[in-house]
């Protein structure tokens, strides 16, 4: 039987209520001290963030900074990644020797998929409240408009009870209303090679689009660093950029020709 909908208002008068024990937890640090610094200490780890790829070329991009974030969150805890069969048939699996080259253990993270949305939605509001994970990773394929505001709350909710990172990771879909704490969108960037020619460290331009707490959006590009599982701000021609330059509300998630 599906479980009853509780109102929208009464789900936002819960928020609050569960507002304190939330704070309670620490911050999921990025590692690049220009987007930690910016963001106040890091993301608040009992809660819910989105993660929207800027194009269709990003989606791959996206679903890496997302398993990314998870990978800081969840530091000796499992990670749970819960996909529609729709985007494992039109994007492909999770592999496991990528995962590897990423810095992650591929035996800590645990793939379910779901037949649709609204199984995908039950898998992960009954995931987020075991507190025994490090993360929860959410992929509905396209808009999924199931995923709603009054969903985006009870998946905020139950993280805020849980402690658990909550990430949902959207491609092919524009934002829309939602109780998420912060919503970012992803792109791929180029990478400069490392010594000798080595391919260079993951690097994305990330835009932080809204932020429950009023901190103000921005651009940056960051790096990955597996052996440190962290984020670094990338150093270009010996300089390190703080942004990425001449980037407006407008531009979010073009990419530079």
């Amino acid at each position: 039987m599906p479980r009853p909908a509780l109102p929208p208002a009464v789900l936002k008068a819960l928020l609050p209520a569960v507002g304190s024990a939330a704070a309670a937890q620490p911050a999921v640090t990025i590692g690049s001290a220009n987007v930690d610094a910016r963001l106040g200490g890091g993301l608040a780890r009992a809660a819910l963030h989105e993660v929207f790829a800027a194009d269709a070329d990003d989606a791959s991009a996206a679903a890496g900074f997302t398993l990314m974030l998870a990978l800081r969150a969840g530091v000796g805890k499992p990670v749970i990644w819960i996909r529609e069969d729709r985007g494992e048939r039109w994007q492909g699996r999770l592999h496991a020797p990528g995962l590897v080259e990423l810095g992650a253990d591929p035996g800590t993270i645990l793939l379910v998929t779901g037949v649709d949305a609204l199984a995908v939605l039950r898998a992960g509001a009954d995931s987020v409240g075991c507190g025994a994970l490090g993360a929860v990773v959410i992929e509905p394929w396209a808009k999924a408009p199931l995923l709603d505001l009054t969903a985006s709350r009870r998946l905020a909710l139950a993280a805020a009870r849980s402690g658990v990172l909550t990430l949902v990771l959207r491609a092919g879909a524009d934002p829309g209303p939602s109780a998420a704490a912060t919503r970012w969108r992803v792109g791929a960037a180029p990478s400069p090679p490392l010594p000798a020619m080595a391919p260079g460290r993951p690097a994305f331009d990330i835009s932080l689009l809204r932020h429950r707490s009023g901190i103000a959006g921005f651009d940056a590009r960051v790096e990955w660093d597996r052996d440190r599982r962290s984020f670094c701000d990338p150093v270009l021609s010996g300089r390190l950029p703080a942004d990425v330059a001449g980037r407006t509300a407008a531009d979010l998630g073009r990419r530079a020709a």
